[in-house]
């Protein structure tokens, strides 16, 4: 039997999956893809749109629904039956696939199902792919760390004085998610002049991508979920 496979999509830009990504998918069976319900009987998906992109048959296509909710136990609870439905698919004697954005095992929430699975003694198998960060200075044209640079990445969750506290600290910081802490952002902007910060949105998605360095544009800026930023001492 084939492990179940978690195939890292990329950032958002079809070609940026693997080759081992995509023959990953072209030889499922069935393929399971986060979806967000916006109203009834209508989904949203960029992990649909990079599929279909890739024109893998989408009849093997199945969404998941995970609740946007700070109540992190509903959200549990729907990858827990995401896991039970990968799991009988698998004993099917299916090659069965579940995909994320950006790298599988960075930053994603799918983890919880890798995990379940691997306590059920399910096979699994983690596919790399391209994260964000990655994308987006290559978008910028930037070496994101350079010589003995050190590269600190860490979630939109911190304060404004932790994080004058690592930039001052002379490593390159990117921070995922960044609407999380836009405020603390801002802050820092004001308080360390001689930083340079790169910011990003919908890094790979057709006609949505956006950058700037420009910190008078930044502060003025309401940042949306698909947000990073990456920034330079």
């Amino acid at each position: 039997m084939y492990p179940i496979a978690f195939v890292s999509l990329g950032p958002g830009e079809a070609d940026l999956i693997t080759l081992k990504g995509l023959k990953t998918l072209e030889a499922a069976d069935c393929i399971f893809y986060p979806a967000t319900i916006i109203k009834e009987d209508a989904i949203s998906s960029r992990a649909l749109d990079i599929i279909t992109e890739l024109n893998i048959d989408s009849k093997k296509a199945i969404p998941f629904h995970v609740p946007m909710s700070k109540d992190r136990s509903l959200a549990i609870e729907a990858y827990h039956r995401i896991s039970q439905e990968a799991e009988q698919q698998y004993l099917k004697g299916l090659k069965v696939a579940i995909v994320a954005e950006g790298d599988a095992g960075f930053y994603s929430s799918i983890h919880y199902i890798f995990d379940t699975l691997t306590k059920q003694n399910i096979p699994v198998e983690h596919i790399a792919g391209i994260p964000a960060f990655i994308a987006s200075g290559a978008l910028a044209g930037i070496h994101i760390v350079k010589q003995e640079e050190e590269l600190n990445v860490i979630p939109g969750i911190i304060s404004a004085n932790d994080l004058i506290g690592k930039i001052e600290s002379g490593k390159v910081v990117v921070i995922m998610k960044v609407s999380q802490c836009q405020e603390a952002v801002k802050e820092c902007i004001s308080k360390i002049p001689t930083a340079t910060f790169h910011y990003f949105e919908n890094v790979g998605v057709k006609d949505k991508e956006y950058y700037t360095n420009h910190t008078h544009e930044i502060i003025a800026r309401k940042f949306p979920y698909f947000s990073l930023m990456i920034i330079h001492q």
